[in-house]
């Protein structure tokens, strides 16, 4: 077996250049490479298809063209996603797939479109009312109508049997990550939150087998260690925390992530596609309907909240970080609530703004919050 550092080693190294393993890809197989944007997308069928799904979660730059084409008000992962189909930098991603799950994704499918033709274009639509039978019915009819275009991309047609294949691909590398959030959470002391992020961010840049292979391999290295959990135990919720600069003053202020509950990171593995209920695309449906935890997933009885109060005891948390998305509706309308919940159950929560950059008051306020856990 590996030592873990030098599996950490090859997983942040993934997570760094995602550029590079698109273009890996590319040269050593000839198949085409598929954008997928935020939050949620069937990434499955895009892998049935013989292709590769890309996570596109944005980064840092200048966001200079995309301005001409969304408002100022646009989260900064959006626009930067735009921004880099302008500017060039995803000139190796053959087609995109964006969900419609909130006002901006709604509106950024069709200035994508527009102000990126050389790159194909695929929308779908979430159904709001997914716990019922004709919201499954609907999502599979977007689904259908996202992997026709698929086909014609790739010059093939996809069988059930292609999709179902790729769902137990891709519920196997849920398992690891859910396996390796847990083990991450009673090694604290080697899986920082910048290695964390790292590990779980490779994902969205290697093909499946390959990254649940090396997932596996680090749990079972990380399972030799003795339990370490240093430093003090925080929840993080949100869309997203991938400044490795916040990440970092997390544990220079002695912050360790016992749990998150994040839409880049846990969300995305948190439930598997069912094994059984039909077909493979119906199967794929009725994930949207059992998922849950998500401002973006409609709730009304806001089951997040209960299970991010489970959380905190589960794991021990002993405070909560609220990463907000800047400009993000959705997750500022679950806000009220989430502290309304944590101040009558005592714990402490701290509320910061996710933007491209780490707030300049981001060390002070982190610091501040650990001193009072």
């Amino acid at each position: 077996m590996r030592n873990y550092q030098e599996i950490l080693d090859t997983l942040i190294d993934v997570s760094k250049h995602p550029l590079r393993q698109v273009k890996e890809f590319k040269a050593r197989t000839g198949h085409k490479a598929i954008g997928c944007f935020p939050e949620y997308v069937p990434s499955e069928l895009v892998y049935a298809a013989g292709m590769f799904p890309v996570g596109l979660w944005g980064g840092s730059v200048e966001n200079s063209r995309a301005k001409e084409y969304v408002p100022a008000f646009c989260c900064y992962v959006l626009m930067s996603d735009l921004e880099y189909g302008l500017n060039g930098t995803y000139k190796d991603i053959d087609a995109v797939i964006i969900p419609s799950l909130c006002d901006t994704l709604k509106c950024l499918g069709q200035n994508f479109k527009v102000a990126v033709p050389s790159i194909k274009h695929i929308q779908f639509t979430y159904p709001q009312m997914r716990k019922i039978e004709a919201g499954v019915t609907f999502l599979e009819s977007e689904y259908g109508r996202v992997l026709a275009a698929l086909e014609e991309i790739c010059g093939t047609k996809v069988t059930d049997k292609a999709i179902s294949e790729a769902i137990n691909v891709f519920n196997d590398n849920r398992r690891a990550l859910r396996r390796f959030v847990g083990l991450a959470s009673e090694h604290t002391d080697v899986i920082t939150p910048v290695i964390r992020h790292a590990v779980i961010k490779s994902g969205f840049f290697m093909e499946k087998p390959q990254h649940t292979a090396l997932v596996n391999e680090l749990c079972d290295a990380l399972s030799a260690l003795p339990v370490s959990k240093k430093g003090k135990r925080v929840l993080l919720t949100g869309i997203m925390a991938d400044d490795d600069a916040m990440l970092n003053i997390l544990t220079d202020n002695g912050l360790a992530i016992a749990v998150d509950d994040l839409a880049q990171e846990t969300r995305q593995f948190r439930y598997d596609v069912p094994s059984e209920g039909g077909s493979a695309m119906h199967r794929l449906a009725m994930w949207w309907q059992i998922f849950e935890g998500c401002s973006l997933a409609y709730d009304p009885e806001k089951k997040r909240i209960d299970m991010i109060l489970e959380d905190v005891d589960k794991y021990d948390a002993k405070g909560v970080i609220v990463c907000m998305m800047k400009f993000c509706d959705p997750e500022e309308y679950d806000y009220p609530l989430l502290k309304d919940a944590l101040e009558k159950k005592g714990v402490p929560c701290l509320y910061m703004e996710i933007d491209q950059k780490a707030e300049a008051q981001a060390q002070t306020r982190i610091q501040a919050f650990s001193e009072i856990l």
